[in-house]
């Protein structure tokens, strides 16, 4: 029987274990995950106590036309209820707790504005339109804001799109045309986030978890603290990997391909090089060297063309860097101000972002429990931060210079709670440093990224967000999981292949909705 190997234990690989088992006929137990960590999911990372305080990362949001994602996580069963899967259990969770932002956004006095309206001007509204009607191959090398006037980054629309999504005025604006492209349906109800989806729990306890326990039941092996260091080819003008070179430790290793095995690689990462504080001390930017992922789709590319550009990528920290944070505290009081100052209960409101904040703070009171296990008497919520380099308005040093104390304080200046030194003493704050979190926006062109299954390959194929899927967004999990079946099908030649992207462009309706937005004062 063929086995495969997958490179990598985030959500692209997995995704990709359960394909190759659900549409491929894989055995789990001809399925071997190599994973560089000591522990899976990648990016989709949560972990912590009440004692030593919860951290994740990132909080990824869903949307109603995830066709591959709830395809897949519906065929999984849910931890909290075996009889429902993840996808059922995820739109429960939205009919229950569905987002109403009240306070989207908050300005430098510490109101709430009223975002309603997108505040665009015509020549904002004609600049918004054009960009999304240019051919992206017009796009190619060029910013954001070589298609925006300096106004159009003030307005109530920008603000809430590029927090939402992450996108900074210097990102890719290949990139924002997908984006605008692809969420057009989400225009009409952008103030409220009503149209925004989230898991029950944080991804890794309501996605990776059961996702795994499906794979372990069916034989799939993971290997964690092994590093895939080269891929090694077969002579030729076909793309053929022939072996796998592996680390574990002190020990190297090869792995030797069969004739009908198959390689799907993860790379490059977003996540790589990330750094934890603490409520009193500092994450420090590490620069010292990028992972495996990194490194492994370096080599590869170096070998032959048409493989992507893994430099247009991981070469631009100070543009793909951002900061979150982490707050665990059983103290209630926190959570009972923002709701009286939101306006809506805890994991009901959306984000909430303070637009003049020189470090662009976003924040959000998840549901609670937000992880599994957590007590009834412990709170978490998190935040971000798009400016990490910036001074911040209180705390007179950059957001990557502080402690989680001192980023805590900068927003309770912002919010002008009383309670302020109340809050501070009862919160753990862990601060997450991230140089690569955004460099899947970083500005590219055509071919910057690998093809999930490059010209020529016969059992190579590339996964996650920096192989390239055309017209969906990267930075979601729709994404990974898409160029993960799409890997699949072409690779095993299958005659089912994953539904198409939404285009709520090619519907009247959303785009005469998305008009009247654009109008709304």
């Amino acid at each position: 029987m063929a086995k495969a190997y997958l490179v990598g234990s985030g959500i692209a690989s997995l995704s990709a274990a359960a394909f190759l088992i659900r549409e491929g006929g894989f055995s789990g137990s001809d399925i071997v995950v190599l994973e560089e960590q000591d522990r899976e999911g990648g990016s989709l990372d949560a972990s912590g106590s009440p004692e030593t305080g919860y951290t994740m990362r990132g909080g990824r949001m869903f949307e109603i036309h995830f066709e591959c994602t709830y395809d897949l996580l519906g065929s999984i069963p849910s931890l909290d209820d075996p009889s429902k899967s993840v996808t059922d259990d995820t739109f429960a969770f939205h009919e229950d707790f569905a987002w109403d932002d009240h306070a989207r956004l908050v300005d430098a006095d510490g109101k709430v504005v009223d975002s309603h309206s997108m505040g665009f001007s015509e020549r904002d509204r004609l600049e918004l339109v054009k960009c999304v009607g240019t051919p992206e191959k017009l796009l190619d090398g060029k910013r954001i804001t070589d298609c925006f006037s300096p106004e159009f980054f003030r307005t109530n629309f920008w603000w809430m799109w590029c927090t939402t999504f992450a996108f900074e005025p210097w990102h890719s604006a290949i990139e924002f045309r997908r984006y605008l492209n692809r969420f057009i349906h989400l225009f009409k109800t952008f103030d409220s986030m009503s149209g925004i989806y989230r898991t029950r729990f944080n991804q890794f306890d309501s996605i990776v978890r059961p996702l795994l326990k499906w794979l372990t039941e069916q034989g799939v092996t993971v290997q964690l603290g092994t590093k895939v260091t080269e891929l090694s080819l077969a002579d030729g003008d076909a793309l053929t990997v022939k072996a796998l070179s592996c680390a574990r430790g002190d020990r190297t290793e090869e792995i030797t391909l069969g004739p009908d095995d198959l390689v799907m690689v993860t790379n490059g990462s977003m996540t790589a090089g990330s750094t934890l504080g603490s409520t009193d001390t500092v994450p420090a930017l590490d620069t010292s060297g990028r992972d495996g992922a990194w490194r492994l789709w370096e080599t590869l590319a170096a070998k032959r063309p048409g493989l992507g550009k893994p430099e247009v990528f991981n070469s631009s920290i100070p543009e793909s860097t951002w900061e979150s944070f982490t707050v665990t505290t059983k103290d209630p009081t926190f959570f009972k101000l923002m709701e009286k100052f939101s306006g809506s209960e805890a994991g009901k409101g959306g984000l909430i972002t303070f637009k003049d904040s020189k470090w662009l703070l976003t924040i959000v009171l998840n549901h609670q429990p937000h992880f599994h296990g957590q007590p009834e008497d412990t709170f978490v919520w998190w935040g971000y931060a798009l400016f990490p380099d910036e001074e911040g308005d209180y705390v007179r040093k950059p957001m990557r210079e502080c402690t989680g104390r001192e980023i805590l304080d900068e927003v309770l200046h912002h919010l002008r709670f009383e309670e302020g030194p109340e809050i501070l003493d009862h919160s753990i704050v862990l601060p997450a440093l991230m140089p690569y979190i955004t460099s899947q926006f970083l500005v590219r062109s055509a071919g910057d990224r690998a093809p999930v299954v490059p010209e020529g390959s016969t059992n190579l194929a590339f996964i996650g967000q920096y192989a390239e899927v055309p017209d969906d967004v990267v930075f979601t999990v729709e994404y990974s999981v898409r160029t993960a079946w799409t890997a699949v099908a072409q690779l095993l030649g299958l005659e089912k292949q994953p539904p198409p992207v939404y285009k709520g462009g090619h519907d009247p309706k959303v785009l005469v909705e998305a008009l009247q937005t654009m109008h709304r004062r």
